[in-house]
């Protein structure tokens, strides 16, 4: 036990064991092993963060510093970040199976993060109103406070970097839990906001599980903001534990995202983006295009292209260069989790393509491909969050949308289709927050990310992120003629 590595909680600046002593094992997916401990959050320890938090934001410097000031310590922590690509690409891929070369991706997408928000708070300050009563009228944008932030085991560093970023580029401080099945990343980068010169309490890891580390920060009435991305039941407890004390949440949710393949589209592109879509990260992603619907009369002839590539992809050793899709999945939990999936699609007449549960032993799904299952089928309605994809076919675009909408979720869809009219038209009768045409995953951190129904509530990126994370006010001035 000695030889494991240890992930404290990063309270007041410095890396600490929990009050009660207690830790917790961290496995890698891959080797099925332990390979570190972290320590486990009890609502003390939690208790212990908020009041760092909310000390920093009440008496420290971080609210009131300039904003330049600001943007330049966070670009120092991007800095580091950059240094210490492999260390921290490591310890995702080590925790959760990730593909290197992804993980390192997901480093770069982090340090952008912080660098975008960095430049954006200092850029974009408020608005003027001109006024034809004598009156002079304008906003701020202010920090709200402390903000709560629990983030999730697919993306442990990029994701936790989406809310993080912006919280302190406003002038917030923040308390972050990762996941109890990935902490060692966000850890990782709550010791390099130290090495950058954070000023104490701006930037507090808090490990451990949901009940108690989590529910004690969202349910806190000293935290002003509380943000998750998580699955939709545990979002809701979340909400539910934010409304005592009426603190404004952000959710990004659960997803069962449509890639509708029209028959105008370039057939190689769409099995590109269709393999990205739902293979990548293991199917590991809020986004995957987990329902496609392909139009007849290319059905054949996509699918013999779409089974192929799948059938291509090298998988393994997630440290294999070759790697580009990983295996195993993050944890046995979710590797039974998305077993019970495939096992219940051939319970209910599915038909495989390709794909299915490894039979090595280890923690891994095959990229999987199945078609024929009835619409209201457990595998084609609910988030598998697994390499798993459910085909169907279609025969008009009205269908298709209709299909396609046909969900209690509303994350994000996609569509293929040389028709620019159709690509505009269907776009807009999608009921998703992020709609891509002939591609998957661009992003442009100036637009709005969230998702409707049980994919979540609110938006982040940009201003959307500004108006979360800051209090506006608006400021009347009489001018005395």
């Amino acid at each position: 036990m000695s030889e494991l590595e240890f992930f404290g909680h990063i309270i007041d600046n410095e890396e600490v064991e929990s009050i009660d002593g207690k830790r917790f094992d961290v496995w890698n997916p891959y080797t099925r092993e332990v390979w570190a401990q972290a320590a486990e959050g009890s609502a003390q320890d939690a208790d212990r963060a908020i009041t760092s938090a909310r000390t920093a934001f009440d008496e420290g410097p971080w609210p009131r510093m300039g904003r330049n000031e600001r943007a330049k310590m966070i670009h120092k922590l991007a800095d580091l970040m950059e240094e210490r690509t492999t260390e921290i690409a490591t310890l995702d891929t080590k925790n959760m199976a990730k593909p290197f070369e992804q993980a390192k991706h997901d480093v770069a997408r982090s340090v952008w993060n912080f660098r975008f928000f960095a430049d954006h708070q200092r850029d974009h300050v408020g608005e003027v109103y001109p006024m034809d009563s004598g009156h002079h009228t304008y906003s701020e944008f202010g920090p709200a406070g402390v903000v709560a932030a629990i983030s999730p085991w697919n993306f442990p560093l990029m994701m936790a970097s989406w809310k993080i970023a912006p919280a302190i580029a406003w002038g917030n401080t923040c308390i972050i839990k990762p996941s109890e099945d990935t902490p060692s990343s966000v850890t990782y980068l709550g010791r390099l906001a130290v090495e950058a010169g954070f000023p104490p309490g701006v930037l507090n890891v808090l490990n451990g599980y949901g009940h108690p580390a989590g529910s004690s920060i969202t349910g806190d009435d000293r935290v002003d903001r509380v943000t998750f991305t998580g699955s939709s039941t545990t979002g809701k407890m979340v909400m539910a534990s934010a409304a005592t004390h009426l603190a404004p949440v952000s959710l990004e949710l659960g997803g069962k995202g449509a890639n509708i393949v029209f028959e105008d589209a370039d057939i190689d592109n769409a099995v590109y983006w269709a393999v990205e879509a739902i293979f990548r990260n293991a199917g590991q992603i809020c986004l995957a295009g987990s329902r496609l619907f392909v139009h007849s009369s290319i059905y054949d002839d996509f699918m013999a292209k779409f089974k192929a590539a799948a059938e291509a992809l090298p998988i393994g050793d997630p440290f294999d260069p070759n790697v580009k899709f990983a295996g195993a999945l993050a944890s046995k939990r979710h590797f039974e989790k998305v077993v019970s999936y495939v096992e219940g699609a051939k319970d209910l007449g599915g038909h495989f393509h390709t794909g299915g549960v490894a039979t090595d032993g280890s923690w891994s799904v095959t990229p999987t491909i199945i078609d024929g299952l009835a619409l209201d089928a457990a595998p084609y309605c609910e988030e598998i969050f697994g390499p798993v994809c459910i085909v169907n076919k279609f025969e008009t675009e009205e269908e298709a949308v209709h299909l396609a909408n046909d969900t209690r979720y509303g994350l994000n869809a996609m569509l293929f289709t040389e028709n620019l009219s159709r690509a505009h038209r269907v776009a807009s009768n999608l009921r998703a927050g992020t709609v891509w045409v002939n591609c998957f995953f661009i992003r442009d951190l100036r637009t709005p990310f969230g998702g409707v129904g049980d994919s979540g509530v609110g938006r982040e990126g940009g201003n959307f992120s500004r108006e979360f994370f800051t209090e506006p006010k608006a400021v009347v001035m009489q001018i005395r003629r």
